[in-house]
């Protein structure tokens, strides 16, 4: 399984559109994960013959929405994702809204996908991938080019990378190999 992970579009429905129509052109691309910053944004995947998760931005009016889960642990080819806008517990979390920190100390989860600080992040922590695609916004101040990534999910390993969307070049790559039984 393949997927596409994006993240903080922040309303570029636009480019979001482009990359997914670019990706789709060269990859074959099973799941569309949209993590939040905008929730509406996703909707751009109801576009395309492809499967898709999203969950909302922690200022979105859709986290305090208790039907619209802000975190969601997802079976995927046998590995246990956690999505989440961030990778901690936030100040906007709902009383039921699984807790990042209990997931992960647990080890009840193989891999944490995030957004938020538009920073991008491929990183094998204590056994647990962390994934941060970065943002897509056309300009941001917090010093990152816009960026995506890309997930190859297999029985035993995931074959993460990283993506500039400026140019397609990769920024990081990982071959993260399973850690529980």
């Amino acid at each position: 399984m393949k997927a596409l992970v994006v993240s903080d579009t922040h309303s570029n429905t636009d480019g979001l559109r482009r990359l997914v129509n670019a990706v789709l052109a060269t990859e074959s691309i099973d799941l569309l994960i949209h993590l939040g910053d905008d929730y509406d944004d996703a909707e751009v995947f109801e576009e395309f013959s492809v499967a898709c998760l999203r969950v909302p931005g922690v200022f979105s009016a859709y986290y305090a929405d208790r039907l619209v889960p802000n975190r969601r642990v997802e079976d995927l080819e046998g590995w246990r994702f956690l999505l989440s806008h961030t990778v901690t517990s936030h100040p906007n979390d709902l009383p039921d809204d699984p807790k990042p920190e209990a997931l992960i100390a647990g080890k009840q989860v193989d891999a944490v996908l995030y957004g938020h600080t538009h920073r991008p992040e491929l990183a094998d922590k204590n056994g647990i991938l962390f994934v941060n695609p970065g943002h897509l916004k056309t300009k941001d101040k917090k010093g990152h080019s816009a960026s995506y990534a890309i997930l190859d999910i297999s029985g035993n390993e995931i074959k993460g990378r990283i993506v500039e969307l400026a140019g397609g070049g990769t920024l990081e790559t990982i071959e993260f190999k399973r850690a529980r039984g």
